[in-house]
């Protein structure tokens, strides 16, 4: 069927083969754009569809307006005589004002038409918020084409972004969003429905749209010369929440070949590509007494659904689930209607929608955040190119004078330091940056900034640096801010700026605190079970690492173990502010709530966590790791030292990690599964909830989403999917039942980044997924493709490939075939082993033999002692 899209799509791109005029319906909720329109000439009705198209002016802070050349004025739409045109910056955004949690179509359409006189077709990259749409390469598409995506969005506003990707200039013709009911066209958790192409079986010329179709989804007809078309001027009952145009179901196709088959092939680009079909059927012929149409559907030869009969005038939707991996082989598709034995009709197909998946790993910057810092744009009148679209994703794209803390994809974005030194601003420091409750660094030197230093600023948990040097500051100094500890304050060059003990002039405060380069991680989620297979994997792959930092340092590691808390007390919510000397120092967000520098007894360091009144989970998860905790200890496991609940007032006090967490740096799990009865399964096994002390030892942290099965007998427990992005069992998200091998599917996802020192998921990869993409280098053979380049090639070939093959296994998505924690305690010794027994620092040249994944595990290891 991808066939015939492209060549109806040529066809009739130019006219829209819309041919009578109509009274407009309700447009309720649509955004209709008609890019690089003059504002004088917005809005306006089209009179073929009685759509209202407006300027985007208003929508867009950059770009120029555009004009396709007069030959092609002839023989188009109103709509794309105008364009937008980007020749400045990377990354240029439109910014809409959308419903949060609401299923969008959003459209767009590229009509290049020689706008510059240059007649070379543009080749850009369409984005999402953070996230990678498609490209547009029109240069292969004879400059036309329009890109369509189901997409649920995450907050109020949504950006489209073009971005250049080589010499040629992005550019638009129209942008449209359609908001489409909750409940059809749903998506897997992260991802949205990229269209492939929608169509019905007619054999006229006509495209249907808007007004005939109410969310103005584009229908166009689609015909084989061996099918046989059937038409009926009945009206077909549409009405089951996707709603097609009646144009589209009182038509349909049948036809029989000698296998009694009705064949429908269509290709994908990308072979690895999932995809979902929507399939719309009604019965609109009469049928005899003795006659009965009755067929299964295959996919790629194996059976969809079947047997089945369509409904009388009636439309019956035929859907693929959310959660389905459908792929095609060679990115060959093919839908096949057979008949049963029974059938005396061939079988029946009206119209037909198929998607790709396009996932969206990303998550958009913290939505308060986003507010603030474009009140601060607009409040100073900061015109810059790059601040257009998400703040701090991608990296690449990263606001200027901005950093942020996106450690982890699946959780928002925080902004950390904001930088405006320089910036020519004016009037008073804005109360917006109050909201930006993540800042560790603010910097507004230099500019001609007036009126007193705002009290809030010491207010402000998370910040460590102040610079107003060089503006024209007035008024009294806030005592407050003065005597806020661990805080660099730099008021130098403000003469009408006064401290309690008279001029500011050239002073400039500091508490004594070195200026930390690198936000400082988080140290403590909330207990977790992880394995001591980690401080295998950590000695494995970061011993060279770890030395040649202490070569630099001139130090030596100290051999005996830091003093442990042990005892678990109940602190009072006094005793904890007193602790974190009124919650001074952030050292970052953990699942549910801040969490904070402290010491016990004034000497112990500790970490607490301060749950958030506002979390809607933070009282259960609070109360799932107390429990957990108390229950539970190993050395691999984050201790806790004790805990605080008054009321609402909710805290937990683990021993301090010095280092942070591993995947900052690029083990309980088998105590957990194996050392408890009953048994304790994790849920949310990464690498940011591995953490590593001043010794570099792993322990595993954040209990809040752990279960515990109910008698040490049970294998599974059944319960909501809860989870990372990327690291969640498929088995799990399948059947909703959880079990060990969930801990060990996490677990693998957590060897292939610290063997790789890549994301779990990047877009610009081949295949996104890591699993999938170490899947693909490992048929390649060679190991260099895998391993992180900081290595060196500096490792013994079968050691790694070991490793590797141990991490493919932990990935299987059969549960079954996957080992336990405690075989992969073996497994990693055994890699080790051979690791060390090479000796020295001589390569191994024979990294290039290929092997076969085939590990097997058949005898249990029981953990030893602790």
């Amino acid at each position: 069927m991808g066939r015939y899209l492209h060549g109806v799509l040529c066809a009739f791109v130019f006219t829209f083969a819309l041919l009578h005029n109509v009274q407009a319906q309700d447009e309720k909720g649509f955004i209709t754009l008609d890019c690089g329109l003059l504002p004088d000439g917005s809005p306006y009705v089209d009179s073929s569809t009685g759509l209202t198209f407006t300027s985007d002016a208003s929508f867009v802070e950059s770009g120029k307006n555009g004009r396709v050349d007069k030959d092609s004025v002839r023989i188009v739409e109103k709509a794309l005589v105008t364009l937008r045109y980007f020749p400045d910056g990377e990354r240029n955004c439109y910014n809409l004002k959308v419903t949060q949690g609401t299923n969008y179509l959003i459209r767009a359409f590229f009509l290049y038409g020689n706008y510059d006189g240059f007649n070379t077709n543009p080749n850009f990259d369409l984005f999402l918020g953070p996230n990678k749409w498609t490209t547009v390469d029109l240069d292969a598409t004879a400059g036309v084409k329009y890109e369509e995506i189901i997409h649920m969005s995450r907050l109020s506003s949504l950006q489209i972004c073009l971005v250049k990707t080589g010499t040629t200039t992005p550019m638009i013709s129209t942008l449209e969003l359609r908001p489409l009911r909750s409940d059809i066209y749903i998506s897997s958790t992260g991802s949205s429905l990229k269209l492939l192409s929608r169509s019905y079986a007619n054999s006229s010329s006509r495209i249907l749209r808007y007004p005939d179709d109410v969310y103005d989804r584009w229908w166009l007809p689609l015909v084989d010369t061996k099918w046989n078309v059937v038409t009926t001027t009945l009206s077909v009952n549409t009405s089951n929440g996707y709603d097609p145009p009646q144009g589209a179901m009182t038509s349909a196709a049948t036809y029989v070949n000698d296998n009694g088959r009705l064949d429908i092939p269509w290709s994908l680009e990308d072979s690895t590509a999932r995809f979902h079909i929507y399939l719309h059927f009604a019965e609109i012929q009469t049928l005899l007494a003795n006659e009965t149409r009755e067929f299964n559907v295959l996919l790629n030869g194996k059976v969809f659904n079947g047997p089945y009969s369509p409904k009388k005038l009636k439309i019956d939707t035929m859907i693929t689930k959310p959660e389905s991996t459908l792929r095609c082989e060679r990115g060959i598709c093919l839908l096949q209607l057979v008949k049963t034995t029974k059938s005396t009709l061939p079988p029946l197909i009206n119209a037909m929608e198929t998607f790709t998946v396009v996932e969206f790993p990303q998550s958009e910057t913290n939505q308060d955040e986003v507010i603030a810092i474009k009140k601060i744009q607009s409040a100073y009148g900061l015109s810059r190119i790059s601040w257009q679209g998400d703040p701090c994703v991608p990296k690449k794209f990263l606001w200027a004078g901005l950093n942020c803390n996106n450690t982890d994809s699946s959780t928002p974005p925080t902004i950390t330091s904001l930088n405006l030194s320089s910036s020519g601003l004016t009037d008073i420091i804005m109360p917006a940056i109050l909201h930006l409750t993540n800042l560790q660094e603010l910097d507004l030197s230099n500019n001609n900034l007036t009126g007193a230093v705002p009290g809030f600023l010491a207010d402000m948990k998370s910040l460590l640096v102040i610079n107003l040097s060089g503006n024209n500051l007035s008024g009294q100094l806030p005592q407050k801010l003065l005597e806020k500890k661990g805080l660099k304050l730099n008021t130098e060059g403000n003469p009408k700026l006064l401290c309690t003990e008279g001029s500011c002039e050239n002073k400039s405060r500091e508490s004594g605190h070195p200026k930390k380069s690198i936000v400082v991680p988080v140290v403590a989620s909330v207990a977790s079970l992880f394995v001591v297979a980690t401080a295998l994997v950590l000695f494995f792959v970061l011993k060279r690492k770890k030395s040649s930092k202490t070569k630099e340092s001139g130090r030596t590691p100290r051999s005996s173990e830091p003093p442990i808390i042990t005892k678990k007390k109940k602190f009072t919510y006094e005793e904890v502010t007193e602790m974190t000397n009124n919650f001074e120092r952030i050292l970052g967000k953990g699942g549910f709530g801040m969490v904070y520098h402290g010491y016990v007894n004034g000497k112990e360091p500790v970490a607490v966590k301060v749950v958030s009144q506002a979390s809607n989970h933070g009282h259960k998860q609070f109360k799932a790791e107390v429990d957990l905790l108390l229950r539970v200890h190993h050395k691999n496991l984050v201790s806790l030292v004790g805990y605080c609940e008054k009321g609402n007032d909710l805290a937990l006090v683990y021993e301090y990690m010095a280092n942070g967490d591993l995947k900052e740096i690029l083990s309980g799990l088998e105590y957990l599964h194996k050392g408890c009865r009953p048994p304790i399964v994790h849920r949310d096994v990464k690498t940011a909830n591995i953490l590593l002390n001043e010794h570099f030892q792993a322990k595993l942290a954040d209990f809040g989403l752990s279960r515990s099965f109910s008698n040490e007998g049970e294998s599974h427990v059944s319960t909501v999917v809860a989870g990372t992005l990327g690291y969640l069992d498929p088995d799990y998200y399948n059947t909703n039942w959880l079990t060990e091998k969930s801990d060990v599917y996490s677990f693998g996802v957590v060897l292939l980044e610290i063997i790789t020192n890549l994301p779990v998921i990047d877009q610009s990869r081949e295949t996104p997924y890591i699993a999938e993409w170490v899947g693909l280098m490992v048929t390649k053979g060679d190991i260099r493709n895998i391993t992180d380049p900081s290595l060196n090639g500096d490792y013994h070939s079968d050691s790694v490939w070991r490793f590797v093959e141990l991490a493919m296994t932990c990935v299987n998505a059969s549960s079954a075939s996957r080992p336990t924690m405690s075989q992969v305690v073996v497994e990693l010794i055994q890699c080790l082993t051979f690791e060390n027994s090479r000796g020295g620092t001589s390569r191994d040249l024979d990294s290039k033999s290929s092997r076969q994944v085939s590990m097997t595990f058949g005898t249990d290891v029981n953990p030893t002692a602790r």
